[in-house]
């Protein structure tokens, strides 16, 4: 595997929540995280997102940005959250307005990445999806929000949309929830440039398998299109260090990654509200990284052996022996 590393941008920043919304630590410029990033050597690639990083009048100084920088732009993210209008929802909205504005951002966004030398657009809608039950047209608002990211791929084929799923919040559902789900919407649009972000952390949240995820996509239509990593407890999107708390389902993931051949980059999507946010990235990119290098070191011929027994005392002991003699 020939890891290509990434990070969101706000990640090397400060971070607010609903109690200290003015965020833990000091604030930084566009170009203050452009340089914090710079930073961390194995990092090559930046994700930007709408509206917080990217508006109509910024374009040429993000490109000055990453050009001084060195850095490609990986992705922009849409904002399809982060503002008050999207609060019911933007491409599954009751009011038409608000589901044609959402395309219209995206094609915004669009035309900005190709600008920037970019060519993914990773889809996080997540004010798409209901609180209350018979709150919902479970059907009508599935296919809005289908006809909105068939619009979106069909704007330029050039540019691959890849949609990030995730199974609660800021709606207490979501209709974009699982891998399952975001695959058979991806093929509902019959695009070839639509896929699927698996976020580490949402797959934990949505009780998924992250690495039987990797395979799912894999499977059906080799449609893993873009990594984020973090980790939790799997009750709520925590967005902790790489590797901190799920170890050993990280290393199958990264096994996996290798086995299907993903091609993609792998991307921090960790929030650190207390920690400084460049050396909690730091770390994460550093666990990345040696995760890779640990399941490049797993022999082929052992775990083939392990998948025709099964024999989960002898599985067990290898991964102990594997991560002991590694530290």
């Amino acid at each position: 595997m020939k890891p290509k590393y990434a990070v969101i941008l706000s990640n090397v920043g400060s971070c607010s929540d609903r109690f200290v919304a003015d965020g833990y630590g000091p604030p930084y410029t566009i170009e203050e995280l452009f340089a914090r990033v710079a930073q961390i050597p194995q990092v090559t690639g930046v994700e930007l997102v709408g509206t917080w990083h990217v508006t109509e009048s910024n374009v040429a100084e993000l490109k000055g940005l990453l050009e001084h920088y060195e850095l490609q732009l990986v992705s922009i993210i849409p904002d399809h959250f982060g503002q008050m209008k999207w609060k019911h929802g933007s491409f599954a909205a009751k009011d038409p307005a608000m589901r044609n504005a959402a395309v219209a951002h995206t094609k915004e966004m669009i035309d900005a990445a190709v600008e920037l030398g970019g060519n993914l657009i990773s889809l996080w809608p997540g004010q798409d999806g209901y609180d209350y039950l018979f709150q919902a047209d479970y059907i009508q608002e599935r296919d809005w929000f289908a006809e909105g990211v068939k619009e979106v791929s069909r704007y330029r084929s050039d540019v691959r949309i890849s949609l990030e799923y995730k199974i609660k919040e800021p709606r207490t559902h979501s209709y974009l929830s699982t891998a399952a789900n975001a695959l058979l919407i991806a093929q509902e649009t019959g695009s070839d440039n639509v896929g699927v972000t698996i976020d580490f952390g949402h797959a934990l949240n949505a009780y998924e398998t992250p690495a039987d995820s990797v395979a799912l996509l894999k499977k059906y239509g080799n449609k893993l299109f873009h990594v984020h990593m973090n980790d939790n407890y799997r009750h709520w999107d925590d967005d902790m260090i790489v590797g901190s708390v799920h170890t050993i389902e990280t290393l199958e993931f990264f096994y996996w990654l290798k086995r299907t051949q993903y091609d993609g980059w792998l991307s921090i999507d960790q929030y650190p509200y207390r920690e400084d946010g460049l050396e909690a990235v730091r770390e994460g990119v550093n666990a990345m990284e040696a995760f890779v290098k640990l399941a490049d070191s797993i022999p082929e011929e052992q775990i083939e052996r392990m998948f025709r027994h099964g024999n989960s005392p002898e599985i067990t002991a290898y991964l102990r022996k594997l991560l002991v003699s590694s530290i």
